[in-house]
Formats: structure tokens, sequence, C-alpha cells
């Protein structure tokens, strides 16, 4: 399974997070780091849709990041 890198940034003046993968035009937010990434995996799902699972791949970049998250970019395939 490809490790995907996520990157979680911290809003100091509201409080929460934004989630996003490094490449990727979709973005999450959440009060916590894991509903930023819950709402992140519902922004890729969008994507996903509109774009569809090879586009997404061609813009993955792993790259280190603060988090990763196990999953399969199968999971975001309606398929």
């Amino acid at each position: 399974m490809k490790k995907i890198a996520i990157e979680l940034i911290p809003d100091k003046e509201l409080g929460g997070f934004t989630a996003r993968i490094p490449g990727v035009p979709a973005y999450g937010e959440g009060e916590t780091e894991m509903l930023a990434i819950a709402d992140l995996k519902e922004a890729i799902q969008a994507y996903v849709e509109a774009f569809g699972i090879d586009e997404l791949q061609t813009l993955v970049d792993i790259r280190m990041a603060s988090h990763y998250v196990p999953v399969s970019l199968k999971e975001f395939s309606l398929a």
C-alpha cells in the first residue's frame, strides 16, 4: 500500500486544522486533525468524481509530511 503524505496546517487564530495532500487541489478543514482528514477524504472523493482516479494519481506527491495515513488511492475510487 502506498503511503500518502498529508499536511496538517493549524489555524492559530481561529483554531482547528486544514488538511491537504501536497500537489492536489483539494482541502479539508476541521476542529481536530482527524476531522480535517475526514473532510479532506470527502474533498478527494469529489475530485475523483470530477476528474478520475488516474488524474489524482498523477498529482499525488509523496513527500515528507507531519502525518501519514495508511490508505490506498483505491479507497477514493467510486468503483
